[in-house]
């Protein structure tokens, strides 16, 4: 336990040191949220994370899952490329909780190109990038829970190009009986330099922390206002802001908002839950606005089972 303690005293200090240095990492594709629930809320989610979802916003919160969690999310991004997400969370027994997650982004075909033939040679090529996750979470005492995830990282481009990585996140979460009151921080991205041609790049190692607590709770209504800050070590410090009102537990309307983004501002969604022979399912949809590149569409599927 204290050495958990020393790590996240020790390494947000170092992060929050270094000069903002844009494009000075690799594996960008890391920091793409993959929540429709989260993107709604401006991913304020560190704390408010639920489900099978948590292998990648806080792998503490996996302990929440009793017996089942499924996630998937669909991400429509920029200029044709697609982003998804999936995740398995199963619980152990014991208080503890072991989840894997995939995440990918891959772009459509594309022509290839030469001096000689413009226009293209006739043969297609892909480029993507893939992490595959492997969280454990579990108790520590009745109201903290600690988890982790190792990355197993890889960008490629057609056949002829691939490079590997690894990267570790560790999250603690706390959580309370008072107006759902919980707090999360998590060093994410921790690992191995990914080697192009003769250089090469960190991944965007990121502290984040946050907070999120419901004001008003009555029987058929409740808002839950979050908010989280987080420190990449290519970038400077970015405040999220997101509020998710619940009405019968089974409508969700949901808005964001993110502080010190020269593009990623506001954000909304909404989500509603039903039961799938049986199956409790929950739909999600987001929307996030990029300034000058336009916005992203979010839609997830939720399925948990107790």
């Amino acid at each position: 336990m204290r050495h958990i303690v020393l790590i996240f005293l020790l390494l947000p200090m170092l992060l929050w040191a270094q000069y903002e240095r844009p494009g000075s990492t690799s594996a960008q594709f890391l920091k793409i949220g993959v929540s429709a629930r989260a993107a709604g809320m401006s991913n304020a989610f560190i704390s408010a994370v639920e489900g099978a979802e948590a292998a990648y916003y806080n792998p503490a919160a996996l302990v929440g899952i009793k017996r089942i969690g499924l996630a998937f999310t669909h991400t429509c991004w920029f200029a044709g490329i697609n982003h998804e997400f999936a995740a398995l969370g199963y619980n152990l027994g014991h208080n503890s909780v072991l989840a894997f997650s995939v995440t990918a982004l891959y772009t459509d075909a594309m022509k290839v190109r030469t001096p000689l033939q413009p226009d293209g040679t006739g043969a297609t090529f892909y480029a993507g990038s893939n992490r595959f996750g492997l969280s454990f979470a579990r108790y520590l005492t009745n109201h903290v829970s600690f988890g982790s995830t190792v990355n197993f990282i890889n960008i490629y481009l057609d056949k002829g190009f691939s490079k590997n990585g690894i990267t570790v996140d560790v999250a603690v979460l706390y959580r309370t009986n008072y107006h759902g009151f919980r707090f999360g921080m998590m060093i994410s991205n921790f690992g191995s330099s990914i080697k192009f041609v003769n250089e090469s790049y960190p991944p965007p190692t990121t502290f984040t922390f946050g907070l999120n607590f419901n004001p008003v709770e009555l029987k058929t209504q409740r808002v839950m206002f979050s908010i989280a800050a987080e420190k990449p070590n290519d970038g400077k410090p970015i405040g999220k802001s997101g509020v998710e009102y619940t009405v019968k537990n089974h409508l969700f309307l949901r808005a964001g908002y993110r502080l010190n983004s020269e593009v990623e501002t506001f954000s909304f969604g909404f989500g509603f839950k039903l039961n799938i022979h049986n199956w409790p399912a929950q739909f999600d949809y987001a929307y996030s606005d990029f300034s000058e590149l336009g916005a992203t569409h979010r839609f997830g599927l939720n399925l948990n089972w107790e």
